[in-house]
C-alpha cells in the first residue's frame, strides 16, 4: 500500500522528486520547507521556497520552522506519523528525534558519490576539481554528515565543457527518478542497504573524499595565471551562479564580465591576454575560449554577439 511521506526540500532541485512522488502515488502527510526569506527588487516582500510553492499546488500542509531542536516541533512532527521522510537539499540539520520518528526512517537524495563530496556544494565542487563523473545517491539518514549507508546510485557522466547548472539539472531529474524506485523498493520490502566504506571504497581510493564546501565570493574571481583547465573548471563549475568574473576595459571604463561558458583552446600568451578576435584567452599554460558572458545588468549572451558591441580586440587584456 502507498507509503505515509514526510517531505523536506527548499530549493528547485527538490521539486521534481517531491513532484514524483505526489504522482507515485504515496500520502504526503506535509512537506517542510525553509521559511519565506526577503525577495524582490528591494528585499521588502517575502518569497516562499520553489518547494512551498510547489507543495501549495499540491494541496499539501507546508511548514517551515526555523529550527527542529524543539521538544514541541520534534513531537508535531512524530504527530505525523509517517511511514518514511524524504530529504532532498532541505537546509536544516535533523536532530536524532527527527531522525527516528518515521516508520522506516529518513532518506536523502544526495547529489554525489558519496564518500567523494559530502556537504553543501557537491555539483559545483565536482566540477571545479575537474571530476569526469557523479551521481545521485539514496541513502539513509544518520546523525553525521552525509554518512549513512547507501541504497541506491545513479552515476551521471560530466561532459569536459558541462556547467554547474547543466549537471544540476541532470542530477535533479535523476534523483526524482530514484526516489520513486527507492520507495517502491521500501513499499514491497526490498530496499536494502550497504555502508558508504563498502560501496565507495574503490571511488574514494581514486578521487578522493572532500568537503564540499560551500562557494565563497573570493573564490569567484578569474586568476588567469592559473592553467587553461583550472580556469575552465572554474567559469562552468560557478555558472550560472555566483558566476566567475574577471574585469574588461570596455568603452574606455573598467567593467565587470561575467563568465558563463567557455572551452578549452589553443594559443599562449600573456595570461588575460586576447589572442584572437573569437574571445580565446590566454592563461598561465594553454588558453581557453569564452563562449558565453554576461555585462553587468544585461542577459547573458553568446561571446560573438558580445563582441559585436564590445569591441574586445587581439591585444587587449582581461584582468
Amino acid at each position: 500500500m502507498p507509503l505515509r511521506v514526510i517531505f523536506m526540500g527548499t530549493p528547485e532541485f527538490s521539486v521534481p522528486t517531491l513532484r514524483a512522488i505526489a504522482g507515485a502515488g504515496h500520502g504526503l502527510t506535509a512537506v517542510y520547507t525553509q521559511p519565506p526569506r526577503a525577495g524582490g527588487r528591494r528585499g521588502l516582500g517575502l518569497t516562499p521556497s520553489p518547494v512551498q510553492r510547489e507543495a501549495e499546488r499540491l494541496g499539501v500542509e507546508v511548514r517551515t520552522p526555523v529550527s527542529l531542536k524543539g521538544e514541541a516541533e520534534q513531537e508535531a512532527f512524530r504527530a505525523l506519523r509517517a511511514d518514511v521522510a524524504v530529504v532532498v537539499a532541505y537546509g536544516l540539520l535533523l536532530p536524532k528525534p527527527i531522525l527516528e520518528a518515521p516508520r522506516l526512517g529518513c532518506l536523502n537524495g544526495h547529489a554525489s558519490l558519496l564518500p567523494r563530496w559530502r556537504g553543501a556544494a557537491p555539483i559545483q565542487r565536482a566540477i571545479m576539481a575537474g571530476d569526469t563523473e557523479t551521481g545521485m545517491m539514496v541513502m539513509r539518514m544518520e546523525e553525521g554528515l552525509d554518512t549513512g549507508p547507501v541504497a541506491m546510485v545513479e552515476k551521471c557522466p560530466i561532459g569536459p565543457d558541462m556547467t554547474a547548472g547543466d549537471l544540476h539539472d541532470r542530477l535533479m531529474a535523476l534523483g526524482a527518478a530514484l526516489m520513486v524506485q527507492a520507495l517502491e523498493r521500501l513499499e514491497r520490502n526490498t530496499l536494502t542497504f550497504t555502508t558508504q566504506a563498502e560501496v565507495g571504497v574503490t571511488y574514494a581510493k581514486k578521487v578522493g573524499v572532500t568537503y564540499a564546501k560551500k562557494i565563497d565570493k573570493s573564490e569567484t574571481r578569474i586568476d588567469w595565471l592559473r592553467p587553461a583547465g583550472d580556469v575552465h573548471n572554474q567559469i562552468r563549475g560557478l555558472s550560472p551562479f555566483p558566476g566567475a568574473w574577471c574585469e574588461a576595459e570596455i568603452g574606455g571604463r573598467l567593467e565587470r564580465l561575467k563568465l558563463l561558458r567557455s572551452t578549452l583552446s589553443q594559443g599562449a600568451g600573456e595570461p588575460g591576454g586576447i589572442l584572437d578576435d573569437r574571445l580565446t584567452v590566454a592563461c598561465g599554460s594553454g588558453a581557453i575560449r569564452l563562449v558565453e558572458v554576461q555585462r553587468a545588468g544585461a542577459r547573458p549572451i553568446a561571446a560573438q554577439e558580445f563582441l559585436r558591441g564590445a569591441k574586445l580586440e587581439k591585444g587587449m587584456k582581461l584582468s
